[in-house]
């Protein structure tokens, strides 16, 4: 609804000036930002009704992933990232002429992409608990998608520390949740229970991305973007690189904390509240899954993720030198 005022404001109530930086489609004018999100509403829309009859056809989901909540997915990715492009103009518009509200449209920005980030790790939540954390698939997940966004956030915003910034929204978006939603009451409706709960489950404690995330800002700080293509290659996988060691020393100790020490069964790891009253009881709870070895971490599985952090981190350079164009 904002946005398709905003549309209206910019078709019929705009100066000249203020239509010149929007984008025109259909006979009507607004940022590319207002454009996105509105499609990302009415993809939003259309799949509600597409999960009630997938529900009447096969009955309820026994994955996150389903096509009805893939197409809802898209709609939310495409509301956030519409969001994220009214921003980004402002940034760069205020930013060329060296204008004070810069500053507040990258704070936003970033906090646009925290959004993002906390959205795509609730997209891999599945394979993204702690007794997963020791798995290639679960580090091959992350280096593809968080070294991408974390790239990109430092090289698309106009600050020096912004993919330390997008990281620090996802871990306070998403601890926000761990910490929240136990406090409501909620009971199972649904059979089969195997798990007695009494309050809404909160997610797994986010990622320490904010660690890997500084490690890239002050790599591309050194490295700078100043060259061509294969320049561009090196501080690619010199980010990757970085991102990976980072995360994945971080992250396998830490997982290991949140499954054995008794310091995580709190309220802010929330560590014993993370199952959800379908998960059976028994030992693997406190076991890494490693799919009886067929999905080890090893160091085969190590250079495949690495050179996927590197390849993804390259593209987040690539689309963040784009989104630095954007004024519309």
């Amino acid at each position: 609804m904002v946005c398709g005022w905003v549309v209206l404001r910019t078709s019929f109530f705009a100066t000249e000036q203020e239509r010149a930086v929007a984008v025109k489609y259909l006979g009507f004018y607004g940022p590319l930002g207002a454009w996105v999100t509105i499609w990302g509403s009415l993809t939003m829309l259309v799949s509600a009704p597409f999960d009630n009859w997938w529900h009447d056809a096969y009955g309820l989901d026994v994955e996150i992933l389903s096509p009805p909540h893939t197409l809802l997915a898209l709609g939310m990715y495409g509301v956030a990232v519409g969001a994220l492009l009214l921003v980004l103009a402002q940034q760069n518009r205020a930013a060329s002429q060296g204008a004070n509200e810069s500053k507040t449209a990258t704070r936003l920005f970033l906090f646009a992409l925290g959004v993002l980030l906390a959205m795509a790790s609730i997209i891999l939540t599945e394979k993204s608990y702690p007794n997963a954390q020791h798995t290639r698939s679960f580090y091959l997940l992350c280096g593809i998608t968080y070294s991408f966004y974390l790239a990109l956030a430092s090289r698309a915003s106009r600050s020096r520390w912004g993919a330390t910034a997008a990281a620090a929204w996802y871990m306070a978006i998403v601890g926000g949740m761990v910490w929240i939603l136990p406090l409501f009451k909620a009971q199972p409706m649904l059979a089969p229970i195997y798990l007695k709960v009494d309050h809404m489950v909160p997610p797994v404690f986010p990622f320490l991305l904010v660690l890997p995330a500084l490690a890239i800002d002050l790599i591309h700080r050194a490295l700078g973007m100043e060259g061509g293509f294969w320049r561009r290659c090196v501080v690619g996988a010199a980010l990757g690189a970085a991102f990976f060691l980072v995360f994945v020393g971080v992250q396998w100790n830490f997982s290991a904390f949140l499954m054995h020490s008794e310091g995580a069964k709190n309220w802010f790891f929330s560590a014993h509240q993370q199952w959800p009253y379908f998960a059976r009881p028994g030992p693997w709870r406190g076991e890494f899954w490693t799919g009886n070895g067929t999905d080890v971490f090893n160091v085969k599985a190590a250079l495949l993720v690495l050179v996927c952090a590197m390849v993804a981190a390259r593209v987040g350079i690539g689309m963040g030198g784009w989104m630095r164009t954007v004024r519309r």
